[in-house]
């Protein structure tokens, strides 16, 4: 497996590579071209001299005859090999005596037998090294009559051009070694944060949620940083939650498992005739046993949650019916606390679309905290109504309240607060799960000592409900 350095290295390099190699041949072929243009002009300079030389002084004589008679004219302006053609493209002078048995026929040749000026760059079979060769039309009283031909050696100027060529190339090989140095100090520092990251998240994988990762970057290494440490301290609260809600519910299922169990013990026995306490006696276990049915329903509708199997039933509803349900379901538990308790409901319209029994859960879960927490002689108030296709549910007390601290955790899973009088912390977070099915929310206002106020708000519109 290659790793992250590699790969990355490798990257910067090919990268690096293919630009330094591509600047080189584009550097290399403008030195070249600079240097062939550069001898192109020098010899058509010398060569443009020559040809009106000799059509001002020398026209009035045949072309054989001049080079007879005038054979060093033509050279004294160049250094280069000056070859003069006839029309027929025939050598009639080499400056160098080179013997040429055929007609010349290249490129420039033939373009300037037809007048234009050219110019030609190739082998030739008397020397090892390319030539330039630049031809030009010779005219005798406005007609052309042969052609004049310079040819000069490209050896001195291939082998400039090699010599600063191979500067360049030791000038790229050097910028290949430093970008190659600098990538590996660069991959360092990309690489390095990931091996301490990774680190970190394999013992938090091992179950080691107290180890952290320093942050020394601020990019996406740190963020990923932060985010496997702001995890970790999550799991941690998450697993200190979870325990705390075991050892609580366990503590919750042992109190009325052991009232039920010492009462079936005192009625059980045989000298038991007292029917006052056989009464009270049924009525503590069937309010216990009431209670650890609430608990179970309460883990039960926790676990469909989580697993996604919570499925509402939704259909047409008339509040009212569930508020009078509500007041008559809550109004004992409020007389025997000792609480003003009212329902009311404003409005016209009481037509919903909700599952009916599920929204009776959020009520009494939300009203049983209310009682819960309000002193004898306080009171509780539910106040309903419609408006703008929105179900708006107020419920307020004049309780103990919840500080500031705690107001925001009220609706996480297993949150029992610093109270003993909460039970599995799972209430108002299943409760907030129903609320938000229905699309709705639950906002929770508190102060210490001032009472708290529950607002939910749960749209109305069947298409709304169905469609989502």
């Amino acid at each position: 497996m290659k790793s992250i350095k590699t790969r990355v290295v490798g990257a910067f390099i090919l990268i690096i590579v293919i630009t330094i190699l591509i600047f080189e041949v584009l550097l290399i072929e403008l030195l070249q071209s600079y240097y062939y243009k550069n001898t192109e002009e020098i010899v058509t300079n010398q060569i443009k001299i020559s040809s009106d030389f000799y059509s001002r002084y020398f026209s009035n004589v045949s072309l054989k005859d001049n080079i007879l008679d005038n054979v060093d004219v033509f050279w004294n302006q160049t250094e280069s090999q000056v070859q003069i053609l006839d029309l027929e493209g025939n050598v009639l002078m080499d400056s160098i005596g080179v013997i040429h048995k055929d007609k010349l026929s290249t490129s420039d040749v033939r373009k300037a037998l037809s007048g234009d000026h050219a110019t030609w760059i190739g082998k030739v079979n008397y020397d090892n090294h390319e030539v330039m060769a630049v031809s030009h039309p010779l005219i005798s009283s406005n007609k052309q009559i042969g052609v004049i031909r310079f040819v000069t050696s490209l050896e001195k100027i291939n082998k400039a051009i090699i010599n600063i060529s191979m500067v360049f190339i030791f000038i790229g090989l050097g910028v290949i070694i430093i970008a190659i140095s600098v990538s590996y100090i660069i991959s360092n520092t990309i690489v390095s944060p990931i091996k301490d990251v990774t680190k970190i998240a394999e013992q938090m994988a091992e179950g080691n949620f107290k180890v952290r990762g320093s942050n020394e970057y601020d990019d996406e290494i740190g963020k990923l940083n932060d985010t496997l440490n702001y995890m970790a301290e999550e799991i941690t609260k998450k697993e200190q939650l979870k325990n705390e809600f075991i050892s609580s519910i366990s503590h919750e299922l042992r109190t009325p498992l052991t009232s039920i169990k010492g009462w079936a013990s005192t009625l059980n026995t045989d000298n038991n005739d007292n029917e006052e306490i056989l009464k009270d006696g049924l009525i503590i276990i069937e309010n216990e046993t009431e209670r650890l049915t609430k608990m179970v329903e309460e883990l039960l509708d926790f676990s469909r949650f989580n697993s996604g199997k919570m499925i509402l039933k939704i259909q047409e509803t008339n509040f009212k019916d569930i508020l009078n349900y509500i007041r008559i379901n809550m109004m004992p538990r409020a007389q025997r606390a000792n609480l003003f308790f009212n329902v009311d409901f404003k409005g016209e319209n009481d037509k919903v679309y909700i599952d009916r029994d599920r929204i009776k859960q959020v009520l009494i879960n939300v009203l049983d905290n209310a009682f819960r927490f309000t002193k004898p002689k306080g009171y509780v108030i539910l106040i309903s109504q419609i408006k703008d296709d929105v179900l708006t549910i107020e419920i307020k007390d004049n309780g103990c309240g919840i500080n500031n601290q705690e107001l925001p955790k009220v609706k996480e899973k297993f949150y029992k607060g610093k109270t003993n009088k909460s039970n599995t912390g799972l209430g108002l977070s299943i409760s907030d799960e129903i609320i938000k099915m229905h699309n709705g929310q639950i906002n929770i206002d508190s102060d210490l000592g001032q009472g708290t106020k529950v607002i939910i708000k749960i749209p109305i519109s069947k298409k709304v409900i169905i469609d989502e």
